[in-house]
């Protein structure tokens, strides 16, 4: 995400089950965290209570009290602080102390970390994984994680068949435990469609485009040639370039993991969409993640963003409060997943059987189901998926949309695509160079993709 591929930072978000919607007030909290406190890099929730530190959004209480002290690296929004997991698992485990290590930014996480993973040294007791980066831990770096199919309460026929075979080596290692995974649907806004001609049903919307990409960018000539003064079918095509590549069964890497992307009919599809929609006239060629995007959600510039379950966290984060209600969710026109990561244990650390028993406990249905709750990060694990928190879950923000149904319905259409070690560095380059290039300055596409190709040659060699 922002620099793709990351997670975003996702900010608090309140899901609603059949016990009642939560108080407005703390969507608003939300956005005041994304804009202040969670925008921080590098920040540690530390101590017992395993909170952030006192005036960002909760007080701490007290020193450390366990005995064995547990560190977590992680980036953009887990979930396990907001869901108040660490101090769960610290109640039932007097023993142990837990250090959340926290960087917002997934691309900076990640560069700091493989050098450590080179040394072998100044690693934390359990480290998170981006699924764009997944491919480099299990190959690369494969000697350097510890097996976890003999932790407790451990079984990988629990995770989605192609999230488990993700975390895996060639030689049948587990060694990242899935944690959430992105299902793709269309999110929109009803009165802008409205007012553009086009229905608002969200079963409706989704027949509009049911099948094709391509479908999509003709709703869109269709809505730009009745916009709303100053608004755009779309927000990126970046974005719209993440999702129609989510859907495909080649993407950047072979089955072998070798990469490609030049001759991939997949990464062809997409980017061909995405040109579309840019020389079309329909994208705000807005850059995802970043400040002006932000600020696109509040002034409603944009009638639709590709939207992968965690998405939904930003978008009623960064909207004007008149927005609430006006956003819908419809099912994109191909299944896909953006996004999801995983939970490793670092071979070598001091306690490597409290940080696996930590991991597994932290990725289990009960606690996954418990995140989906606060933040939208859709489980990984099939029996997760079936809960009622989870199927039933609604969103203040979008009023009465079904969004777990909705996301949990799409993660059953999902077509896993073989990943490569150099993916997320292909997929950064392909959007936030190429991509933005036709978009933003007008490049011939041609050029454009030959230009990313050469970049993409110096930074991977191939």
């Amino acid at each position: 995400m922002p620099r793709t591929p990351r997670r975003p930072s996702r900010p608090i978000t309140r899901y609603r089950s059949a016990a009642g919607p939560h108080r407005a007030g703390a969507r608003r909290l939300a956005a005041a965290l994304t804009a202040g406190v969670l925008l921080l890099t590098g920040c540690a929730f530390e101590g017992s209570p395993a909170g952030p530190p006192a005036g960002a959004g909760e007080s701490s209480a007290g020193a450390d009290q366990g005995t064995i002290t547990l560190t977590v690296g992680e980036f953009g929004t887990f979930g396990y602080h907001e869901a108040g997991l660490y101090r769960e698992y610290m109640a039932a485990h007097p023993e142990i102390n837990i250090h959340a290590q926290i960087t917002q930014d997934g691309q900076a996480y990640w560069d700091a970390l493989t050098p450590k993973l080179v040394a072998g040294t100044g690693l934390a007791d359990v480290q998170a994984v981006e699924v764009g980066y997944i491919a480099q831990a299990t190959s690369t770096y494969a000697d350097r994680f510890t097996d976890l199919r003999g932790t407790p309460g451990v079984d990988p026929g629990a995770w989605l068949p192609w999230k488990a075979q993700q975390g895996t080596t060639a030689d049948g290692r587990m060694i990242g435990l899935g944690t959430d995974i992105g299902p793709m649907a269309v999110c929109y806004r009803k009165d802008l469609f409205k007012k553009a001609g086009l229905p608002t049903d969200r079963e409706a919307v989704a027949a509009l485009w049911k099948g094709d990409w391509n479908r999509f960018v003709d709703v869109g000539r269709r809505y730009q040639a009745a916009a709303p003064k100053g608004t755009f079918f779309t927000d990126s095509v970046g974005g719209l370039f993440n999702a129609v590549l989510a859907g495909e069964p080649q993407q950047y890497s072979d089955a072998a993991g070798n990469l490609d992307h030049q001759s991939s009919p997949g990464v062809k599809k997409a980017w061909d969409v995405a040109v579309r929609a840019a020389q079309g006239g329909m994208s705000a060629g807005l850059t995802q993640f970043q400040g002006t995007w932000n600020t696109g959600f509040f002034l409603s510039r944009f009638a639709t963003v590709v939207c992968p379950s965690w998405m939904t966290g930003l978008i009623s984060s960064q909207s004007d409060d008149g927005a609430a209600g006006q956003w819908d969710i419809a099912q994109a026109p191909v299944a896909g997943n953006w996004g999801g990561a995983f939970l490793t244990v670092p071979s070598g650390g001091a306690h490597p059987k409290e940080a696996a028993a930590l991991a597994a406990w932290l990725t289990a249905p009960e606690q996954q189901a418990k995140v989906f709750a606060k933040v939208g990060n859709l489980p990984s694990t099939t029996a997760a998926l079936q809960l009622p928190a989870v199927q039933q879950a609604k969103l203040d923000f979008f009023g009465d949309t079904p969004v777990g149904r909705i996301y949990a319905t799409a993660a059953q259409y999902v077509r896993p695509a073989p990943i490569g070690k150099d993916d997320g560095t292909v997929k950064t380059v392909l959007t936030e160079s190429g991509l933005r290039a036709v978009e933003q300055n007008g490049t011939d596409p041609k050029t454009a993709w030959n230009d990313a190709l050469k970049l993409i040659k110096e930074k991977t060699g191939g």
